[in-house]
Formats: structure tokens, sequence, C-alpha cells
């Protein structure tokens, strides 16, 4: 053989071999980036079902409002009660100081 053709197929071989090598690269980033959107997709899926299992019981939010508000209704009423009672019970400032008691 010639030597324009020894070249001639050396560059053919490395020019085959340097795509092979980029194919085989670009084919381990495919596979690569596919395993991470699947890994990704898997978490989206997890923090949907975990979505869906949290608004199951959303029905019992208004009914749990109701009974708020039911609480804080007595809560207040009990307040209201014990401020009139605490008033009703306590000395009077104004008649202890008219009376020249020291407060």
């Amino acid at each position: 053989m010639a030597d324009n053709e020894i070249t001639y197929w050396t560059v053919i071989l490395v020019l085959g071999l340097v795509v092979i090598v980029a194919v085989v690269a670009l084919l381990s980033l495919l596979v690569y980036y596919v395993k991470l959107v699947d890994k990704r997709v898997a978490n989206v899926r997890d923090t949907l079902e975990a979505v869906t299992e949290n608004t199951r019981h959303a029905a019992l939010i208004p009914q749990t409002a109701v009974r708020v508000d039911a609480v804080l209704a007595e809560g207040l009423q009990h307040h209201l009660f014990l401020g009139r009672a605490a008033l009703a019970t306590a000395p009077s400032t104004a008649a202890s100081t008219a009376a020249g008691e020291p407060s």
C-alpha cells in the first residue's frame, strides 16, 4: 500500500474512533439525564400523593372552623363574666382615696 492510502485509512479510523467516543459520551449523558428526570418525576408523584392525602379530609375544615368559633365565643363569655365578677368584688379605689386611705 502506498503512503497516501495508509494516511487515508489512518485518518478515517481515527475519525471513526472519535465519532464512536462522542456517541458513547452522548448516550451516557442521555442515560444520566433520563435517570435524573425519572427520579424527579417520582418525587413529584410522591408530593402529589401527599397533597392528595392531606386534602382528603378537607371536608372537615368547615366543621372545625364552626367548632373553633364556638369555643372562642364561650371563652369570650367566660372572660366577660370573670371581668364583671372581678369588678363587682374589687374595692373601689375612688372610695378608698376619698376616705383618706393610702393606696
